[in-house]
């Protein structure tokens, strides 16, 4: 049967939202405030509850906020927007030709545009024992809820896994009162936002927090009956523990998509209007490849939302991808990288390094242009660099003044 649907006024367009994360409510924030009264807008979500802030999951593991502190918008906003929203809800199938949505309980919903944001989902590496009981992922409210149990419950776990994520659950874990082990297969942590000497200085700052860390190190086995026992790696070594999180990585969610026939590699193509290879059929967020990009990250998630709120404004808005940057606090430490930060084929590097009071800071600079930054520590000027790598604006006149004092006309707060 078909879904009734709430018209507010006739001759408005059916807009259709699969997905119910941070990149759909910016979305709709950003339509909200320009073209609202052009589409009557529906959100299908499939967890049950309003959209919250994935981003600080790590605080609410740490218990530092609340469940309800990470909602994005309460019921009153949604409503006072005229957006319905469908929490609970799974898309199974899309019929591009008669523009509708099915829904797992049955029903459809009819479109004139759809808007795909439906995220992506946390891997699993694919060794024995990965479906025992007690193998997690740190991923949304109900993964907090599970790790919560097993920090109250002084359990011994590992993490697997170096990157944001994984550093996140083993902080938020040994907060709670686990005994944590991190094991992570490359040779420092977070390798795809810092260099060696950055990644030296964070090890040894969250091993201060209560993790032990392991690198170069590769799990091969998790050992158990029926629960996790154990994990072996790769050099014949084995260590007993009670449970085991994976954090290494996540995969867009282009299934919908690509069963429906739109063009999906990685993730699902679109074009610099957000479009899909379908007519009528957009995506954002991180489910989307983009000039053979899938971001994985918020605030590319935000640039494609407002991106794509203008264009279905009838603004001649394009996106042309975006310059990454993470700014966020990595277990309890300042972290903050941007842009190419390795220094390679000449760039010139300018470090400085005070590990007594936690503090790294590189600039790369590239022809007079700042190429790449990492801040850990201080972050003070964060912002202010990200600008500057973004802008590709001159930096000659403030080259030498650049690593301690960023002129205050270029100054953001961090």
């Amino acid at each position: 049967m078909s879904m009734p649907r709430e018209r507010t006024s006739a001759g408005r367009e059916e807009l259709v939202v699969v997905g119910a994360g941070m990149a759909a409510v910016r979305f709709v924030e950003e339509l909200a405030a320009s073209a609202l009264g052009r589409y009557s807008i529906s959100v299908i979500g499939e967890e049950p509850r309003l959209a919250y802030n994935r981003v600080l999951l790590s605080s609410v593991l740490a218990s530092d906020v609340g469940i309800k502190d990470i909602e994005l918008r309460p019921a009153q906003w949604w409503r006072s927007a005229g957006v319905k929203v469908l929490s609970g809800c799974k898309a199974v199938r899309i019929d591009a030709a008669r523009q509708q949505v099915f829904l797992e309980r049955g029903e459809r919903i009819d479109y004139s545009k759809l808007v795909l944001a439906t995220g992506s989902h946390a891997m699993r590496l694919p060794i024995e024992g990965a479906d025992l009981a007690n193998v997690h992922t740190f991923r949304d409210v109900g993964d907090v809820e599970a790790l919560t149990r097993l920090g109250a419950a002084r359990k011994k776990v590992l993490v697997i896994g170096g990157g944001l994520l994984g550093l996140e659950a083993a902080y938020g874990l040994a907060k709670r009162g686990a005994i944590v082990r991190l094991a992570h297969v490359m040779d420092r942590l977070m390798e795809r936002q810092l260099d060696e000497m950055g990644g030296a200085l964070l090890a040894r700052l969250v091993t201060g927090k209560g993790v032990r860390i392991a690198l170069n190190t590769n799990a091969t086995r998790i050992c158990g009956q029926e629960r996790v026992e154990g994990v072996e790696f790769a050099d014949g070594s084995k260590i007993d523990v009670d449970a085991v999180v994976f954090a290494v990585g996540a995969r867009p969610n282009a299934e919908l998509a690509r069963d429906a026939g739109i063009a999906v590699k990685r993730g699902i193509v679109v074009d610099d209007c957000l479009a899909s290879s379908v007519n009528n059929i957009f995506a954002i967020g991180e489910c989307v490849e983009h000039g053979g990009v899938c971001y994985g990250l918020v605030e590319p998630a935000y640039e494609q939302a407002r991106a794509l709120a203008a264009h279905l404004s009838g603004r001649k808005v394009a996106y042309r991808g975006s310059v990454v940057a993470t700014n966020l606090k990595v277990s309890g430490v300042s972290v903050f990288s941007a842009g190419e930060f390795l220094g390679r084929d000449g760039a010139q590097e300018v470090v400085y390094s005070d590990p007594r009071m936690g503090v790294y800071k590189k600039l790369v600079i590239r022809r007079d242009r700042l190429e790449g930054a990492i801040l850990i520590g201080d972050v003070r000027d964060a912002l202010s660099y990200r600008d500057l790598i973004r802008s590709g604006d001159s930096i000659a006149a403030i080259r030498d003044e650049l690593m301690f004092e960023v002129p205050a006309s270029l100054q953001k707060a961090a």
